[in-house]
C-alpha cells in the first residue's frame, strides 16, 4: 500500500469514528430527554393521582351527598317539597297528623296496638291521616336506619298509598322491627325483605331499585326537617306524637300519646267533636 493511500485510509477511519461518536452522543441525548420527560410525566401523574384522590376523599358520600342531591318527590305527595302525605277519603272533615320515627320503639308499640284501629277509621272516613317522618334517633343512637327506612317508605308511597300503609305496618311489626340500638334498617336488603311481605311491593323491581339507589334519600331528609319545624311550632320533640287541629292528642293521663285502642278512641272522639 502506498503512503498516500495509507494516509487516506486513516483519515477516512477517523471521519467514520467522528461520525459514529456524534451519532452516539445524539442517541445518548435523546435517551436522557426521554428519561427526563418520562420522569416529568410520572411526577405529574402521581401528583394528579394524589390530587384526584384528595378530591375524591373530600367529596361527600352517602347521606352527606344526599343533602346536595336533587329532590325527587314520591307520587301521592303534595306541597312544595312533597312532604305533605295525606291519606284518606276526601269526605273526611278532619285530619290526624302522625309523627313517627322508623326506629322508635314507642312508635312500634303504638302501631302494633292501635295501628289497625287507625287504619279502620281512615277506611271508614272517620278522618284522614297525615304522615310526618322523623329521623332523630339516628342522632341519639348513632346510625342511619331511620333515614334509610324513611327513604324506603317514600319508595313505597311512590307505588301507592295502600302499599305505603302496609309497608309502614310491616316495618313496625313485632316480626321485623329491631330494637332501638340495633340499626337494622340501615341495610337495603333488609328493607326489601320486609317489603316482600307486603302486597304490591313483593318482587316490585321499581321499588327495590329506588331503595338501592337511594332515590328518596333527599326527600327523607327534607321530611325530617318538617318534623323538626313542626316540633318547634307545636311544642313536642318525641314520637309518636298525634295532632288534630294543631293540638296534641293525649291519653287519659292528659300528657302522653294514647297507647291502647280504648284510650285512643276516647281521645279521638273528643277531638272530633271540637
Amino acid at each position: 500500500m502506498s503512503k498516500r493511500n495509507s494516509q487516506a485510509a486513516k483519515t477516512a477511519a477517523r471521519e467514520r469514528l467522528r461520525v459514529e461518536r456524534e451519532r452516539e452522543a445524539k442517541r445518548a441525548k435523546t435517551r436522557r430527554q426521554i428519561i427526563v420527560a418520562g420522569s416529568i410525566v410520572a411526577v405529574l401523574a402521581i401528583a394528579g393521582g394524589i390530587g384526584y384522590a384528595v378530591v375524591q376523599a373530600n367529596k361527600p358520600d352517602g347521606w352527606d351527598a344526599a343533602k346536595d342531591a336533587k329532590l325527587v318527590k314520591p307520587a301521592n305527595t303534595s306541597g312544595k317539597d312533597g312532604t305533605t302525605v295525606v291519606i284518606g277519603k276526601d269526605s273526611a272533615e278532619k285530619t290526624l297528623v302522625m309523627y313517627e320515627d322508623p326506629r322508635c320503639p314507642a312508635c312500634a308499640a303504638f302501631e302494633q296496638s292501635v295501628g289497625s284501629t287507625v287504619d279502620k277509621d281512615v277506611e271508614d272516613g272517620k278522618y284522614k291521616i297525615q304522615f310526618v317522618g322523623a329521623t332523630f334517633i339516628d342522632g341519639n343512637v348513632p346510625g342511619v336506619g331511620s333515614k334509610n327506612a324513611l327513604s324506603a317508605l317514600g319508595a313505597a308511597l311512590n307505588v301507592g298509598p295502600e302499599a305505603f300503609l302496609k309497608y309502614k305496618t310491616a316495618l313496625y311489626s313485632a316480626k321485623y322491627h329491631p330494637s332501638e340500638t340495633e340499626d337494622k334498617f340501615k341495610d337495603d336488603d333488609y328493607l326489601i325483605e320486609v317489603a316482600n311481605s307486603v302486597d304490591g311491593l313483593k318482587g316490585n323491581k321499581t321499588f327495590q331499585t329506588a331503595v338501592k339507589n337511594g332515590t328518596y334519600d333527599k326527600w327523607a331528609l327534607v321530611m325530617s326537617e318538617k318534623f323538626d319545624a313542626d316540633g318547634d311550632k307545636y311544642g313536642f320533640q318525641g314520637t309518636p306524637t298525634l295532632l288534630m287541629d294543631g293540638k296534641k292528642i293525649t291519653g287519659s293521663d292528659g300528657k302522653n300519646t294514647p297507647m291502647t285502642p280504648d284510650d285512643f278512641n276516647k281521645a279521638i272522639d273528643a277531638a272530633l267533636k271540637k
